[in-house]
């Protein structure tokens, strides 16, 4: 990614521009249309957009974000299973019972569960026709070029107002701003000079959808084995095969490496080890790869008329299942400082603006960084005084239950500034 654009009579004047087609870009350029209505010029660019259907994993969505969701228009749009109780063991792969350390009720208010599961597939469709619907311009390309970021911090390309982006169709786009909502390795951030600064664990997590014999009753279950987290989370029921569930299997680099190269029998006897037989029988479908985990922060979530958004911003362990919570999070932070800016009359690109989203998003996502590598750390070993030392802390949050509810509440998303969308207001 260069800095050979330049700004001509072919560049298109935009308002926003979006370089990612996931669940932080799309909502984003909804959220915004709606905000500050069809004048307000929004575009999203990613050459994934020609395969949003064909996403076969599934998310955990908090009742934060699921009211995002309702809020802009695409939840009611999509099949979703609520998650209406969760159980969290702490053993190892030999213990022949695995006591319940900690259990949480699934409502933080009556009605409304604190999670829901659903496939990334069709979460993906719905937040794309949403956002032709209200206006947002899709181009399944990529940004392929942009400006480097000159030492005094203004664009060397475009006006002091904007900054000239190219796509890979050959379009100039002339912005206000452009969010890198392009994943973990985001080019947009390198090519703003953004560094990223984190650490690789010796893990990987394996995902895949479980048929099973019986009903789950809408129950999620984490349990903590020395290896990493084996979290077993409701999906709804398949019309041609019944009862399914969606696991997320931390194991050792090497040990996930091997188990997926398993045959399909093989595979299901380690499988069968950790899922237990309480569901019935059990059957692995789909693919299943591993995926190495890590940790990585960007050293700031804004430059010169560019904000971070997402795993472009952040990403963490999955030991607490909040990674994409995150990004939905500053998907409602940004959106609601856009909105409120450009209805004063400010520039929503200009640093004196963004600087607001940086301070509301980067402390929360630090902490929370740093609270998944200690809870990574504590549970993912074979120490058994540490093990003694967790299952004496997970008793006492189970026997306390206004600290039980204060838990909830934070993964649900809802404890702190919590911004207008993740409330279910409009903005």
């Amino acid at each position: 990614m260069g800095s050979s654009v330049d700004q001509s009579e072919r560049s298109e004047r935009v308002e926003v521009v979006i370089g990612g087609a996931g669940f932080a870009g799309l909502a984003l350029a909804i959220a915004l249309r709606q905000g500050l209505g069809r004048s307000f010029s929004v575009v999203v660019a990613d050459p994934a957009l020609e395969r949003v259907a064909g996403d076969p994993r599934a998310s955990a969505i908090v009742a934060a974000a699921r009211r995002l969701f309702e809020t802009i228009g695409v939840w009611d749009k999509i099949p979703a299973q609520p998650i209406l109780d969760m159980v969290v063991t702490d053993s190892r792969l030999s213990d022949a019972v695995r006591p319940t350390f900690l259990s949480f009720e699934g409502e933080i208010a009556p009605g409304e569960p604190f999670a829901h599961m659903v496939e990334n597939g069709p979460l993906l469709t719905a937040l794309a026709d949403k956002a032709r619907e209200e206006g947002v311009q899709l181009r399944a390309v990529a940004v392929t070029e942009l400006p480097h970021p000159p030492a005094g911090g203004q664009s060397r390309r475009g006006s002091s107002h904007h900054i000239d982006v190219g796509l890979a169709d050959g379009s100039v786009l002339s912005t206000r701003l452009l969010v890198a909502a392009d994943g973990a390795r985001s080019v947009i951030r390198e090519a703003a000079g953004i560094v990223s600064h984190g650490w690789a664990y010796d893990q990987s997590a394996i995902v895949t959808t479980v048929l099973h014999e019986r009903d789950h009753q809408g129950r999620a279950e984490e349990h903590f084995l020395p290896g990493g987290p084996f979290a077993i989370l409701p999906l709804t029921d398949d019309p041609t095969f019944g009862h399914r569930s969606s696991i997320v299997w931390t194991e050792d680099a090497a040990e996930a490496e091997r188990l997926v190269a398993l045959s399909d029998d093989e595979f299901h006897e380690e499988l069968e080890r950790r899922f237990g037989l309480k569901l019935g029988d059990i059957k692995a479908v789909g693919p299943r790869r591993a995926h190495r985990l890590g940790l990585s922060m960007a050293r700031a979530f804004v430059a010169d008329r560019v904000a971070l958004v997402g795993d472009a911003a952040h990403v963490i362990h999955p030991i607490a299942g909040q990674g994409l919570n995150m990004g939905l999070k500053d998907v409602a932070a940004l959106a609601e400082v856009i909105v409120d800016a450009a209805r004063l009359g400010l520039d929503p690109g200009s640093l004196a603006v963004l600087e607001r989203y940086q301070r509301w998003r980067r402390f929360d996502t630090v902490a929370m960084g740093l609270a998944t590598d200690g809870l990574n750390r504590l549970f993912s070993n074979h120490s058994a005084v540490l093990r003694v030392a967790r299952d004496v802390g997970l008793g006492m949050v189970e026997r306390l239950p206004p600290l039980k509810h204060f838990f909830i509440r934070e993964a649900a998303g809802l404890v702190g500034e919590v911004p207008k969308l993740l409330k279910g207001e409009t903005l």
